[in-house]
């Protein structure tokens, strides 16, 4: 029976694990693609094809969506930690 809910917690704590990943990628990632498909279109436009064109306002947007949610992805990786840290003791 204790095996069965070791598994259990970890299965568990993978699959938290995994969520939190998504959620803490998202603000980046939806951020770049968003500003790349607006810099893509206006290249598009003017026909000015020069990669770093697309790769500096996609960098610039993703270190401030990191300074604007930043503390808020901290805590909720340092929660998660925190979490698995005392469910230590439980695994047996």
């Amino acid at each position: 029976m204790s095996s069965v809910l070791t598994v259990d917690l970890v299965l568990r704590a993978v699959r938290e694990g995994l969520v939190l990943v998504l959620v803490v990628s998202a603000p980046p990632l939806l951020a770049s693609v968003i500003v790349g498909f607006i810099v893509s279109v206006l290249q598009a436009a003017t026909q000015i094809q020069d990669t770093s064109i697309a790769f500096v306002p996609k960098l610039i947007a993703v270190i401030l969506v990191l300074l604007a949610a930043g503390p808020l992805l901290g805590a909720q990786l340092v929660r998660f930690a925190q979490a698995l840290f005392l469910a230590i003791p439980t695994v047996r």
